[in-house]
């Protein structure tokens, strides 16, 4: 039996979303879901209330479900204790899912993941955090959007490297953040190819220079920041002591923020 979450008012189209992800037919019918190409944000088939992290192995497809939290889950805050709506082992595949709020922590990678065609409809504390100590890991996500992060919306604690692509991110602090002060520090790369960030927004990326960081931007869409308030890639000094780390300036180098000023393009 399912159940219906809390009523939100925050499920708004993404209109002219297809041009903007550029998804091809081919990856439409891969995912065989609705995606941004759909021009709205999907519909689920239907709602599960989760009391409890939910812990995954191997391939889940949730064929489109909500999940949304309660109980020990069930608040919509900043707070850094929540536990996550799911829990991925190295290796998952996550496929056709909503995250719906409350949200708590979204989702915890464990080790290397795929998330496909997963979308947060109103992110709680973070909408993914990935994790696992392997400069081999990789963090993949592959099509979905996340909306109405009030801070970051990927949290990359762990060592490896995150790939996002064909992604809508929508209100928003950071989108894809590498731990300024994790009690342990590794190396992290991050590349963002076709994503459309819709304003507001503070930062696309935030990096650590001084642990060897690295974001590539390709494909990048910003809509609505006629301003261009939003940073595509700050970079900062961090440290492995819990204190809030320092900037350490922003902008294309080539060497820790990858990116020509024609891989953003503003509408």
């Amino acid at each position: 039996m399912t159940s219906s979450p809390p009523p939100r008012t925050h499920r708004r189209a993404l209109t002219g979303a297809a041009a903007a992800l550029g998804l091809s037919v081919g990856m439409i019918m891969a995912i065989n879901t609705p995606t941004a190409s759909a021009a709205t944000w999907p519909t689920p088939t239907s709602s599960k209330a989760v009391g409890s992290t939910i812990s995954l192995s191997g391939t889940k497809d949730y064929g489109m479900q909500r999940l949304y939290g309660t109980g020990d889950l069930g608040s919509d805050n900043q707070d850094e204790d929540q536990g996550p709506i799911l829990k991925l082992a190295a290796g998952t595949v996550l496929k056709n899912v909503i995250i719906g709020a409350p949200a708590a922590d979204g989702i915890h990678c464990e080790g290397s993941c795929t998330l496909q065609n997963v979308w947060w409809e109103d992110v709680g504390e973070d909408a993914a955090t990935f994790k696992g100590s392997s400069s081999s890991n990789v963090y993949t996500i592959s099509g979905g959007g996340a909306k109405e992060a009030s801070d970051k919306v990927f949290q990359f604690n762990g060592a490896g490297t995150l790939n996002v692509s064909n992604f809508a991110v929508k209100n928003f602090g950071t989108f894809v953040r590498s731990c300024g002060n994790c009690s342990t520090q590794y190396k992290r790369t991050i590349n963002l190819n076709t994503v459309e960030a819709t304003y507001k927004g503070s930062k696309l990326v935030g990096i650590n220079t001084n642990y060897g960081d690295s974001a590539t931007l390709r494909g990048i869409t910003i809509v609505g920041d006629s301003s261009k308030k939003i940073i595509p890639c700050q970079k900062y000094i961090g440290n492995n002591t819990g204190k809030e780390p320092t900037t350490n300036g922003s902008g294309p180098d080539g060497t820790y923020c990858k990116y020509a000023s024609s891989d953003i393009t503003y509408k």
